[in-house]
């Protein structure tokens, strides 16, 4: 039989096949705490019974288990022999009838990937945290199942827990706990309504939990309750701002009920937030989910804040879009991802006090999907998934970003109102069942009147983005004569989409640089002109896509690129100003503009910028210049100009303000020079100060990191600084900074922890790699380069496939940014052509961005 991979013929067939009417899910994680009994891994009993019909009497199909062992199987009353039906991941099932009970007892392992059951232990107080993740396909590690999306079902789950810790599942508790024989307690929680195995999802341990309640009036004027928990480890309590995450749930709650007309289904709303978690967020029905780095432990600026609460109302809008309706097949992944990643947006906009939340999408979530449609793994937003491990990579910046940013196009395109009409009708229509594009094209047509079908194929169904530059002519006087947008796309790409964009034009006047006038225009074809604009004086500025309306890479004429260089500090209008810095920032990823000019413009001008989510972009992209697109021969003096420049804003930012935290971290990792080491030692010692700037124990980990880098902080001191934050996070931080020393040792060392041994967690792997990769210890790590192509197949045969992606990303050598690394991961690629796709896949955008940091390079030095 095949491995663990699932193709979506295979689940078309057994969809075709299978009825699901119900799980009983039974799982006693005792064995979560104590001594380890035997070899081989940690594991715990699980109970499945699965109730099922089938369409065809005496048909064969299959059961879904990942499991080290299983103890009994029954089907239909009748034992199977486990040996004779079980190949390690899927379970015979032969001769069916028109209903069928599966029992499945089996022994399932404990994960240390973050897939599957994570078990997690507090180094702080040594209690253990347990939670599940499974998309897309991980629930078979924790219980037998039919793991794909379209067989929905009701799920009963029970727990057996030891005594005294919280167990969460997805329903409400069906009454109260009860002691288990052998001691313990045992929780059974009621059905839930049907649900893709996905998202399943049990939570269980000594957290700290903290209640609150949701009430609403519906239209027929009945109350919805909505129950309300939080919760985190212990050792955060101390941290947790429950009443800010609250407020923003119910912020949530209240915008989604106005606008979707379908009252909120699944009960209770637990939000968890875990240890060791892969992703931001989960979207699990009433058991939501969240990376424990969203409780901050020391200051972080309005623009976290702003990120965790568009996640917590990304997730939130899941329980319509993805949980109540749900994609077939992974095909349509942009169903729910795309959705939930407009709607966070929205309604972070519209509900919260985070009333800017358009422009961090403009500059941070559009950056995302930029750089993935220009990869050649680029697919279309509406994707081709042959299998699991294709659905496993597609969660990236076109089903996320892109699929969001043309959603907020689509809104343009039909009118808001009859977009959210459409998506009224598709949650009645559809509720508890699973859907297609057509279904959701179907809706949107009846509610709009538009050609959606005209629209999918230019905006779902192709690749790339398109150029849109603006061509203006001027009479003797200085007035336009014509103003034109030209649409440009790539040759691997080239098709030009129907755009609906704003033109701004743009004048300076008393130290500002303010809009004189605006036309919107349908982009059609290579050239179109904007007649309402002509006629008018001479802009300093044409910005094409003013106000982000459309999804495409905005280019400048020569005039407005020189207004920018002189004056971008200017523009008065943050959203203008955030599209500005995107827009040079593509010019400098793809080569037409030189990195050192958008180095200059960052010490010129970031210094004035008021969003403090753009600023940070900003600084991260400057970071990036300097490390890929920085020719060699400038980089180490580009890099002490950058840590001036940052040094100087970093004294003159307001005391205590978010910039000057801000700029302490850019700083931070930007110093190199002898003093700037100095300086970061001192603030770390107490006898260096700057007004206002508080250096608690993140900004500790963070100015000892780049103290590490560059052999200024040896391993006792780095111990020293674990002991006095002996902690889940803390030991993470010790981690990176012992790997980030410039010593081949620390390397080998670093590196064989990682991909010559399978002991480290997932987050302990995310630590190792990511102080292994200094950019400015080129040098040191270039040996490793062809250790790594060598590597590659064991490590994507041999691992899971979560801690394979971070190896096969994290370690891929972007550092040496050279031609014969680039041919050297070409020539892999050349001579591996039968390695498994995704693999294949990962490695060909880590050679994209090494080639376009080539000719980024030569851009530079030119």
């Amino acid at each position: 039989m095949p491995g663990e991979n699932l193709t979506r013929e295979e689940a078309r067939t057994r969809a075709d096949l299978l009825t699901v009417d119900a799980y009983d899910v039974a799982l006693d994680v005792r064995s979560a705490v104590g001594a380890q009994e035997g070899d081989g891994p940690r594991t715990f009993r699980s109970v499945t019974t699965i109730r099922f019909r089938c369409a065809t009497e005496g048909a064969d199909s299959f059961a879904d288990l990942l499991a080290p062992s299983i103890t009994s199987l029954t089907l239909n009353g009748r034992a199977l022999d486990v040996a004779e039906v079980y190949d390690g991941s899927r379970i015979a099932l032969t001769g069916l009838a028109a209903e069928n009970t599966l029992t499945v007892d089996a022994r399932c392992a404990y994960s240390k990937t973050g897939q599957g059951l994570h078990r997690f232990v507090d180094p702080e107080d040594g209690e253990v945290y347990l939670y599940t993740h499974f998309e897309p396909a991980d629930s078979r590690r924790v219980f037998a199942n039919f793991e794909q999306p379209d067989l929905k079902a009701p799920f009963t789950f029970a727990v057996t827990a030891p005594e005294g810790w919280t167990v969460l599942s997805n329903g409400d508790r069906d009454g109260e706990s009860t002691p288990a024989e052998g001691g313990g307690t045992h929780t059974r929680f009621v059905p839930t309504k049907p649900i893709s195995t996905y998202i399943t999802a049990v939570v269980a341990g000594p957290y700290h939990y903290e209640r609150d309640h949701y009430s609403r009036t519906l239209p027929d004027g009945s109350t919805l309750e909505i129950p309300l928990g939080a919760l985190c480890r212990k050792g955060l309590a101390r941290h947790f701002d429950a009443d800010d995450i609250f407020t923003v749930t119910k912020q949530g709650l209240d915008f989604f009920h106005e606008r979707f007309d379908f009252p909120y289904p699944f009960g209770k709303y637990d939000q968890a937030f875990v240890p060791e978690y892969n992703i931001g967020a989960m979207e699990n029905p009433g058991c939501v989910t969240f990376r424990e780095e969203y409780i901050f432990r020391g200051r972080v600026t309005q623009a976290s804040y702003e990120a965790r609460s568009n996640t917590l109302l990304h997730e939130m809008a899941h329980m319509w879009f993805g949980d109540l309706v749900t994609m077939e097949w992974w095909d349509d992944l942009w169903l729910k991802e795309s959705f939930a990643d407009f709607m966070g947006a929205y309604a972070l906009v519209g509900a919260t006090r985070f009333t800017d939340g358009w422009i961090t999408f403009a500059n941070r979530r559009k950056s995302w999907a930029y750089r993935a449609d220009q990869l050649s793994s680029t697919h279309p937003v509406t994707a081709d998934i042959r299998d699991l491990e294709d659905a496993k990579l597609n969660f990236d910046g076109i089903t996320y970003a892109k699929g969001a940013s043309v959603l907020k196009q689509l809104v343009a395109y039909v009118g808001e109102e009859a977009f959210l009409e459409g998506a009224r009708r598709y949650f009645k229509r559809h509720a508890y069942g699973n859907t297609t594009l057509g279904d959701l094209l179907s809706v949107l047509h009846e509610t709009s009147g538009r050609d959606m079908a005209a629209w999918s194929a230019a905006w779902l169904q192709t690749t790339g983005v398109n150029a849109l530059t603006p061509q203006a002519t001027y009479d003797a006087h200085g007035t336009i004569t014509e103003l034109a947008v030209l649409q440009e796309a790539a040759d691997a790409h080239p098709t030009l989409r129907p755009h609906r964009v704003a033109v701004g034009l743009y004048r300076r006047a008393d130290g500002a640089l303010t809009r004189y006038a605006r036309a919107e225009v349908d982009v059609a074809g290579p050239r179109t002109v904007v007649g309402e604009l002509a006629g008018l004086e001479r802009p300093d500025l044409i910005l094409v896509n003013d106000e982000d309306l459309t999804y495409c890479k905005i280019r400048f004429d020569e005039g407005s690129l020189a207004t920018l260089r002189g004056h971008l500090g200017e523009l008065t209008d943050p959203m203008a100003r955030a599209l500005c810095w995107s827009a040079l920032w593509n010019l400098t990823r793809d080569a037409l503009m030189p990195a050192r000019d958008f180095l200059a413009l960052v010490e010129a001008f970031a210094g004035t910028e008021t969003d403090i989510g753009v600023l940070q972009m900003v600084q991260s992209w400057a970071g990036s210049a300097l490390a890929h697109y920085t020719a060699p021969a400038s980089r180490e003096a580009a890099g002490q100009a950058l840590a001036q420049g940052a040094l100087r804003e970093l004294r003159q930012a307001e005391p205590g303000s978010g910039h000057q935290l801000a700029w302490a971290r850019f700083f931070a990792g930007a110093a190199s020079a002898e003093a700037d080491l100095q300086l970061l030692d001192g603030l770390l010692a107490g006898n260096a100060k700057i007004d206002g700037l508080d250096v608690d124990q993140e900004l500790r980990w963070t100015f000892l990191a780049q103290l590490a880098a560059h052999g200024a902080a040896d391993a006792e001191r780095i111990d020293a600084e674990l002991a006095r934050d002996d902690t889940a996070s803390g030991k993470r931080h010790q981690v990176r900074c012992l790997t980030a020393r410039p010593s081949a040792e620390v390397k080998a060392a670093a590196w064989t922890s990682v991909v010559e041994r399978d002991e480290l967690s997932n987050a302990l792997v995310e630590a190792t790699i990511a102080g292994f990769g200094q950019s400015h210890q080129r040098a040191l790590l270039a040996p490793f380069a062809p250790r790594y192509l060598a590597a590659l197949e064991r490590v994507w045969q041999e691992r899971s496939i979560e801690i394979g992606m971070s190896i096969v990303t994290g370690l891929f050598p972007i550092q040496q940014g050279d031609q014969a690394t680039l041919d050297a991961v070409e020539g892999w690629l050349t001579e591996h052509p039968d390695a498994a796709p995704a693999l294949r896949r990962l490695v060909a955008e880590g050679r994209d961005d090494l080639a376009r940091a080539v000719r980024a390079q030569s851009c530079d030095a030119a």
